[in-house]
Order: structure tokens, then sequence, then C-alpha cells
């Protein structure tokens, strides 16, 4: 049994449950974040919880696929005050200048703390370019510190502070 406090902990002192057994991600990288989570428990007494984890997982399709936190469901049924906008990747420089322009950059923030609440990167990057967004969930961070930055361009993550102009209440 998976205890609510810390889910990589069975009810068995001693024994933990990692990876796709544990029910927080079946992916690579929750595996692997499941026994850092673990070591540092054990070793540097950090208590760190699976449950501070925010969902996050790429797609390698073509375009990629890049999501990071709440689906636009878990944000209605949350019942926060949300703001949201979508760009096409047709009007990333980038994407454009290597002819793959399939796709949309989609981020949702919360109305209230200004704190991205999740995001979705469909086109060219969008498994690497999600990281920029995941970070500043991670630090909570107001979406502001990523708009102000400035970025390379021509790069897909230069038209992050862009689609953030573009933020309207979510419906």
């Amino acid at each position: 049994m998976l205890t609510a406090r810390r889910p990589s902990t069975t009810n068995v002192p001693g024994i933990w449950a990692l990876g796709d057994c544990n029910g927080h991600g079946a992916f690579t990288h929750t595996s692997y974040n499941d026994y850092e989570i673990v070591a540092d428990d054990l070793f540097n007494a950090d208590h760190r919880r699976v449950s501070d984890r925010i969902q996050a997982y790429a797609l390698y399709i073509d375009p990629p696929l890049g999501h990071c936190g709440m689906t636009d469901g878990e944000i209605r049924k949350s019942g926060r005050r949300a703001l949201v906008a979508k760009y096409p990747m047709a009007r990333v420089s980038r994407a454009y200048e290597k002819g793959e322009t399939q796709g949309f950059i989609k981020i949702s923030v919360d109305a209230d703390t200004k704190q991205i609440l999740g995001a979705a990167i469909l086109g060219v990057g969008g498994d690497e370019i999600i990281h920029a967004l995941l970070d500043i969930m991670y630090a909570k961070a107001p979406y502001t510190v990523i708009q102000r930055a400035m970025h390379i361009h021509p790069t897909v993550a230069e038209y992050l502070p862009t689609v953030m102009a573009k933020l309207e209440s979510f419906t």
C-alpha cells in the first residue's frame, strides 16, 4: 500500500515503490525522479515528496509535444481564475525558417498569482522548450519573469513572451 504523504513509500518499512508501479507517472524521467526522492530521503533526510512534482512529459511525434502542469480540464475543475494564450507555430520565425510550422504554443496562468498553471508546445523544439516554463513553475515565479527576459533570435523560446502578452480570460 502506498502512503499519501510520500507516495514512493509502502506500508512496509524499508520497501519503496518506484517507477511504473507507484502510479505517479509511467515515464523514465518520473522513475528516475522517484529514485532521487528516495535517495534524498534515505541519505540526506531531505523529505522530498512525489506529490510536489509537476506533471511533465513529451511525446516524440512529428512535430514533438512538450507538456507541463495542469490541463484545461484540471484548471476548470480547480475553480481558479485563469488566463490563457495560444499562438500558432506558423507565426514563429524559427519554425517558419525550418519549414516546420505545424502546431502551437499554449500557456495557462493563474489570474491572481500570475504563476504558470500549465503549458503545451506542439511543434519544433516543443519537447525542449517546455523546460523553460517548467523551471519557472518550480521556482513559483510569476510568468512575467520569462515574459520580460531577453531571448535569442531566431528561436522558438523567444516567442514565449509574445504568447504571454496575449493572455486573456480562460473560459
